[in-house]
């Protein structure tokens, strides 16, 4: 793989150390490194280790900048043939993060700090996946920065243990004994606390043999902190004793002259790097128990833990090192097994290239479908095909539903979940569709199949962020989309229609039928119901559907003929079973009423979608004008009789076994009005024209 770093500058720092000691070992396991900075000291070394740098002003916190750098950094990734662009800092991720998308290349953020909660540094959490080096970082990330907790990746730093050399430290003992703290010259660093601690120690010991080394430099911004320092070791009579080594960038050597080495943040560490470097070259440690401390030293067993802001406790740790050889040795030891063990650079080269290998090798998708159950349904064999093109383990595919709908996909053996669009109450108005996309971005989707293809789903699509978003080009915001497709303007069946969306992801329509999903469960209580009903093994029982949708009161067949039919039908000897919704039973009260004699099943309002879908597969034949019941038994296989009037049979009906369509082409069909004051459409389809369709569909029966 060819992987791209951004990070801000390379002089001497830890994120900067990992930086190259990854690119190192990248290219020792035989991949290719490139980093983007503003460049520094250490490029040379990085190049001479074979890793190619180009120099940006990708440090400078202004959108001007970043906007003007975001193409110059798209072209690098496509003059290189980048495989994954890995931001190491908050100006470079947002530069690397809308290069990514430009150039659809998975993008890595590592988490180096505990950044505050400014919006400037929510960028760091949208990486495909989020490396955080603790886990103090990681509750940073997921609490205060809405990072989901499965896209975050635990990659402890690592130090390159060849460049240390461990000496324990009864080899150490000399005339002097070096005590120095490493770190930017900062206020969380506590280095008021340390300078207490040692003036406590010089003076308990009351020898002149005890040196302080304070290595590392204020940031050019803030160099009255570091002359505060100065001033506070001579307030406190340290000066024979303390040198000010500025920053080295030579921290092997400087530790191998150590005797100890004292942490004492006051603050979270994202990690503590200087730390397991102390750990390599056999330098025992005292810290501070905050951050990412708190995951490397194991108190009394690779270090001493102390409060922070506990000059005392920090004086009494250091002393007890002073005096205790055998206990320096073993916590030196210890600590040198663990940072062997745990935090090689090799050990996070590995890591590291394994969540490279995630990003490039597994996909989410996003299969948007809002509208109602029916529509739900007559999606199921797009989503079956996806499936089979976008295979487990490597692609996890979610279906965004409305929320009547849901159950629709319940069962479904091809998706890793739904997310509900409840558009009515919690994705209520501008602030709802905000509010699920922000919850969307939270996935991280990398391709949108938009079956939808409505405003609404074209814009919830570009809010999400989502960088690959396939639909149709239907003047309905279709130019959100960046992978679209015109309307051929042909007749299409629905599953055809959709499949000119699928074709573009080269998926053929290769198995046009429905599917649907129940569970045994929904088997058992519907068998149980229809055994109240005393419903024989041996009877024939034909299905009714008595609704459509609200507004569509013209998809309706006349009740009289509803009445006719059944009457004939019990005069045959089939048993009835109507189905529909709780208000469909209300508003045919009437003919039920008339119809009770003949004992039919009414099952209206009375089960799930999933339940309904088996009572139907029960049915030796089903009867429904255009609605979701009807697509349910194109779905379940069962030989239907679909009633059509104000719509197109030949773009609302999917592929289908074995079924029989019963149209009136009249001059004014299809005319796709909810009200009518003839509905002779659906009038002129007679009792006995479905009584001759039943007797078709059941020839094999009888």
């Amino acid at each position: 793989m060819k992987i791209l770093q951004i990070l801000p500058e390379l002089n001497v720092g830890g994120v900067e150390t990992g930086t190259i000691d990854l690119a190192k070992y990248l290219i020792r396991l035989g991949h290719q490194a490139v980093v983007i900075s503003n460049g520094g000291e250490l490029v040379k070394e990085l190049e001479s280790q074979g890793a190619k740098h180009y120099t940006l002003p990708v440090h400078k916190k202004s959108f001007f900048n970043i906007k003007n750098l975001i193409p110059q950094v798209v072209k690098i990734i496509k003059d290189e043939g980048i495989d994954v662009v890995h931001a190491r800092s908050r100006v470079p991720a947002w530069i690397a993060f809308f290069a990514s998308r430009y150039t659809h290349k998975p993008f890595i953020t590592t988490c180096h700090g505990y950044y505050s909660q400014h919006f400037f540094s929510r960028a760091m959490g949208w990486g495909k996946l989020v490396v955080c080096p603790s886990e103090v970082i990681i509750q940073h990330m997921v609490e205060n920065f809405g990072v989901p907790r499965q896209r975050i990746r635990h990659i402890p730093r690592g130090v390159d243990i060849e460049k240390f050399q461990f000496i324990s430290p009864d080899k150490r003992i000399s005339q002097i004994f070096n005590v120095g703290i490493i770190g930017r010259l900062t206020p969380i660093k506590g280095h008021v606390y340390f300078l207490r601690a040692m003036a406590k120690v010089i003076r308990s010991f009351n020898r002149p043999r005890i040196k302080i080394w304070i290595v590392g430099d204020a940031p050019s911004t803030n160099q009255d902190y570091k002359d505060e320092i100065k001033m506070m070791v001579r307030r406190l009579g340290l000066q024979h004793a303390t040198e000010f080594l500025g920053t080295q960038k030579d921290i092997p050597t400087v530790l191998s002259h150590l005797n100890l080495l004292v942490s004492p943040s006051i603050s979270h560490e994202a990690f503590g790097r200087v730390i397991i470097e102390a750990g390599a070259s056999g330098v025992p440690v005292v810290a501070t128990y905050v951050g990412g401390i708190k995951d490397i030293v194991e108190q009394e067993r690779t270090g001493l833990l102390v409060p922070p802001c506990d000059a005392d406790a920090l004086a009494g740790a250091i002393s007890r090192l002073i005096k205790d050889v055998n206990l320096a040795n073993r916590l030196a030891q210890n600590a040198y097994e663990k940072v062997k063990e745990k935090y090689s650079a090799e050990l996070m080269t590995r890591r590291t290239l394994d969540v490279y290998q995630e990003a490039v090798s597994h996909f989410k998708i996003l299969v948007i479908k809002l509208s109602s159950v029916g529509d739900a349904i007559l999606s199921t064999a797009s989503i079956r095909a996806i499936r089979e093109k976008f295979p487990f383990p490597n692609y996890k595919i979610k279906v965004l539903v409305g929320k009547e709908a849901k159950d629709v996909f319940r069962n479904s053996p091809y998706i890793d979940g739904h997310i509900i669009y409840d558009y009515k109450d919690h994705h209520k108005g501008v602030s709802g569709m905000w509010k699920l996309a922000g919850e969307l971005r939270k996935e991280n989707f990398d391709i949108l199949i938009d079956l939808q293809n409505n405003r609404r789903s074209h814009l919830l699509g570009a809010l999400s962020m989502i960088p690959q978003r396939y639909g149709y080009d239907n003047h309905k915001f279709g130019f959100l989309l960046n992978h679209r497709i015109k309307d051929s303007g042909q007749t299409l069946n629905p599953v055809a229609h959709q499949f000119r969306v699928l074709n573009m992801l080269g998926i053929e329509l290769s198995n046009p039928y429905l599917e649907f999903w129940m569970s045994p469960q929904d088997e058992e209580t519907m068998e149980e119901f229809l055994e109240k009903h005393w419903l024989r093994k041996e009877e024939a029982l034909i299905g009714i559907n008595l609704g459509a949708s609200f507004r569509w009161q013209t998809k309706l067949w006349p009740k009289e003929h509803i009445i006719k039919l059944c009457l004939e039908l019990a005069r045959k000897g089939f048993r009835i079973i109507f189905t529909g919704t709780a208000e469909d039973g209300k508003k045919n009260r009437q003919l039920l009423e008339a119809l009770k004699p003949l004992k039919p099943i009414i099952a209206c309002g009375r089960t799930t979608i999933n339940e309904l879908g088996y009572l139907i597969k029960r049915c030796n034949v089903f009867i429904s004008g255009d609605s979701a019941p009807l697509h349910l038994a194109c779905a379940v296989q069962t030989p239907f009789i679909a009633l059509f009037g104000p719509t197109d049979p030949k773009r609302h009906l999917a592929p289908f076994k074995k079924g029989i369509v019963l149209y009136k082409n009249l001059d004014c069909s299809p005319c796709y009005k909810p009200r009518c004051k003839t509905q002779a459409c659906m009038e002129q389809i007679s009792p006995e024209e479905v009584l001759k369709a039943i007797d078709e569909l059941l020839i094999d029966r009888f």
